[in-house]
């Protein structure tokens, strides 16, 4: 199977990647520290998975309520980004691979889209199979522009649109614990894949402890 003839996304991805694109940083979550080149803790967020019902590329809701239990890592994107987000999205799937089977078993990750307007799931559920995410425990959302704009506001993030129609870019990652509070935020940019995956597994491991489930996968 070749992605030259099948995933121009993936190519734009990489492509994105080797001219390195510079990736700002999104508004902050609370008080953060940097810890480690583009990881920073947060203290002191609010409830990043509340009673809000989305609805994931497969057309099905979801209950980011019902998401509790486990760590989740959210990016926001949207699928006509010109590059920066399928830059992001190739970042979480390095993340994913390193995680192999943890993903859906232990942890979740979560892409919702900040351009709801025009992101349908058929949009996104493309989208996510041009990329390679498409993945069992891998939930791309979308939902009522006031719905995405409660849940932006949790991670202390606004959706606004330039004057030419374009949507403004979240280039971070956010890890959100099994309590549903902000754990890390990675700059897009600069965090280490195998940091995100050590700082996932660490966080599922906790949350198995505090709930008393058994615990048997390590990175």
């Amino acid at each position: 199977m070749h992605s030259s003839s099948r995933s121009p996304l993936l190519w734009r991805a990489l492509l994105a990647i080797s001219l390195a694109i510079s990736l700002g940083a999104a508004a902050p979550g609370c008080r953060r520290e940097e810890q480690r080149a583009g990881a920073y803790r947060v203290n002191g967020s609010a409830d990043c998975l509340p009673d809000i019902t989305l609805t994931d590329q497969n057309g099905k809701k979801v209950s980011l309520s019902s998401l509790k239990g486990k760590p989740v890592l959210f990016d926001f994107i949207y699928t006509t980004c010109p590059g920066p987000c399928l830059t992001l999205t190739s970042r979480m799937r390095t993340v994913a691979n390193r995680l192999g089977p943890m993903l859906g078993s232990k942890v979740w990750f979560v892409s919702v889209t900040v351009d709801p307007e025009h992101d349908n799931p058929a949009r996104l559920l493309d989208y996510a199979r041009q990329l390679g995410a498409d993945q069992n425990g891998w939930l791309f959302l979308t939902g009522s522009p006031a719905d995405i704009d409660r849940l932006m506001a949790q991670f202390k993030l606004v959706r606004q649109r330039e004057s030419d129609g374009s949507v403004d870019h979240v280039l971070e990652f956010f890890l959100v614990g099994p309590d549903g509070r902000q754990l890390y935020q990675y700059v897009g940019s600069r965090a280490d894949a195998s940091t995100i995956a050590r700082d996932l597994e660490q966080a599922a491991q906790a949350g198995a402890v505090a709930s008393g489930r058994p615990w048997s996968v390590h990175l």
